[in-house]
């Protein structure tokens, strides 16, 4: 299987169990890699035949801004679902960096990362 790979994707969203999170918001970072076949389109050099990852990019971010969620494991599953309507995609791999969290102690990072699939 093929990879097609997006980084960094940032918005702000207002999920969390706090209630400052939901007031106030904070970045969320979103890494996708997503599973695919990309034969079809290469052969044809076929856009149809693969997924766009600007609209990807452009629905993920949508999710992230979207409705609220206690859980960033809730934020990652609703991403790979989205991820997975696309037809050409047949598994994704979703992290989701949330680098405000609210933690008393330094930090870098708190990710989950989950990978799902058609199967």
């Amino acid at each position: 299987m093929d990879r097609v790979a997006l980084r960094g994707l940032k918005a702000r969203g207002h999920h969390g169990v706090f209630p400052r999170e939901r007031e106030e918001g904070q970045i969320f970072v979103v890494d996708l890699v997503l599973g695919l076949d990309t034969r079809p389109a290469a052969s044809g050099d076929d856009l149809a035949k693969t997924v766009h990852y600007g609209v990807v990019a452009e629905e993920v971010v949508g999710i992230v801004r979207g409705e609220p969620v206690d859980l960033i494991e809730t934020l990652a599953e609703r991403i790979a679902e989205q991820c997975l309507k696309h037809e050409a995609v047949q598994e994704v791999e979703v992290v989701v960096h949330k680098p405000e969290a609210p933690i008393t102690v330094p930090f870098d990072d708190v990710t989950i990362t989950i990978t799902r699939s058609r199967v």
